[in-house]
Order: C-alpha cells, then sequence, then structure tokens
C-alpha cells in the first residue's frame, strides 16, 4: 500500500464588522482558470514524512504567496483527508493581508496535452478574502472542514 501524499498550510482569518473571513487562493492553471466551486483551497503545498508539517506550511505559503507567513497565534485546525486520498494539515492564524502583495509561485507543465509544449502557470492565480458562507461554496469540499473547526475556535 502506498503512504498517502501529505500537504500542509496555513489559513489566515480575519474579524471584520460583518463577521469572519478567510484567505483563500484560486488555483492555477488551466483545469481551474473556469471553474470556481471546488477551485479554492487554503494556501498549502506537499511535503515529505522527513519535514515537520509546520514547517512545511510555513514553507508553503512563502512559495504559494511569495510573502512571509504572519506571526501570531498558530491555531491547530488538523487534519482532513480529500477525496484525492491526500492528506491536509492546516494552522489557523489571525492576521491581515493585502491580496494586492501577492507575487504567487509558479508550476510547469505540458500544455496543451500531448502537445510537447512546456507552459508555466501560476500555483494561486488570485487570492481574496471570503466570507465563510462564500468559502464553503469555493473550497475544495474536505477543506470546509476547517472552516467548521475555525468557527469553533474563533466564536
Amino acid at each position: 500500500m502506498t503512504t498517502p501524499k501529505r500537504s500542509a498550510g496555513l489559513l489566515l482569518y480575519r474579524r471584520t464588522e460583518h463577521g469572519v473571513e478567510v484567505l483563500l487562493g484560486h488555483m492555477g492553471g488551466p483545469y481551474f482558470e473556469r471553474k470556481d466551486a471546488g477551485a479554492w483551497s487554503v494556501p498549502k503545498g506537499e511535503y515529505e514524512p522527513d519535514e515537520p508539517a509546520w514547517e512545511a506550511a510555513r514553507r508553503e505559503f512563502r512559495e504559494e504567496l511569495g510573502l512571509e507567513p504572519p506571526d501570531g497565534e498558530a491555531v491547530p485546525l488538523g487534519e482532513v483527508r480529500q477525496t484525492n486520498g491526500k492528506i491536509v494539515t492546516v494552522w489557523a492564524i489571525e492576521a491581515d493581508l493585502d491580496p494586492a502583495t501577492v507575487v504567487p509561485g509558479t508550476f510547469r507543465m505540458e500544455w496543451p496535452p500531448r502537445s510537447g509544449r512546456i507552459q508555466e502557470f501560476p500555483e494561486l492565480d488570485r487570492v481574496e478574502w471570503c466570507d465563510l458562507e462564500r468559502a464553503r461554496a469555493v473550497l475544495v469540499k474536505a477543506q470546509t472542514e476547517f472552516l467548521d473547526r475555525l468557527s469553533e475556535h474563533s466564536g
């Protein structure tokens, strides 16, 4: 049996006059460009078994957003298993961030398929603050559990 892939990430949240908002990233690349529901994610990325999840979450924040992770109390939101089998571990940090300052990392892939052409795409093509209702509607389904856990903490 193969070991499932693991990802770790940081979910930033802020309190506004309209309630709690979370910072989500829309997945980049041609597969997601016209999708909304299920195409948003906590900024996160894969890590190897010998790297601590917390270190990976901070590293991936830097790689995905091009910014240093904020300081502040990190609230462990635990892990979830996505439908693809990947196990995702997330911490929440209360912080504010201007999405216009994000400089996303990139990845390369053959596109169009079987064309022999390698193109570069942003890891996240946009980053937005979302209220919990919108976040629940657009997040990768398994990751909505993190919203419930955050609500228990921030409520």
